[in-house]
């Protein structure tokens, strides 16, 4: 699937929970589904800067698609990052960098994150970005 349709399916899931709490409920849940990251990767080499709580992500080069495993010390930030790298994982470096990520706005995700969430947020996407930039 393309960036944008896993986007337009996450809309769509989201577009069908009746509430802010049935969202955080959902969000919550992808983040218990969230495998963890291996324990030799929970260092600060893969620690994200600017993140409210603990994120470590990793990504890997494989036949021209990225494979990221990431993790964080906080649930609600857990489920974020599983929508991220629902969207983000085993695509090209080139579709990562070249596709806006417009569900963060549509399922209203950045209007409803405390400010330090949405700053921790946009340091993954940022660190996600610019590990496909050095991937090309």
């Amino acid at each position: 699937m393309t960036i944008n349709e896993i986007q337009d399916e996450i809309i769509e899931k989201f577009s069908s929970l009746e509430d802010g709490f049935e969202k955080y409920k959902h969000i919550v849940a992808l983040g218990k589904s969230l495998k963890p990251i291996k324990k030799e990767y929970r260092t600060e080499k893969y620690l994200i800067s600017g993140c409210q709580s603990e994120v470590w992500l990793k990504g890997e080069l494989k036949d021209n698609k990225i494979y990221f495993a990431a993790d964080s010390d906080a649930l609600i930030t857990k489920g974020i990052i599983a929508l991220l790298l629902r969207v983000l994982n085993e695509q090209s470096p080139e579709d990562i960098i070249n596709n806006e990520l417009y569900f963060i706005d549509r399922i209203g995700l950045s209007s409803n994150l405390s400010p330090a969430r949405g700053n921790g947020l946009y340091s993954v996407v940022n660190s996600i970005k610019s590990f496909a930039e050095k991937n090309l």
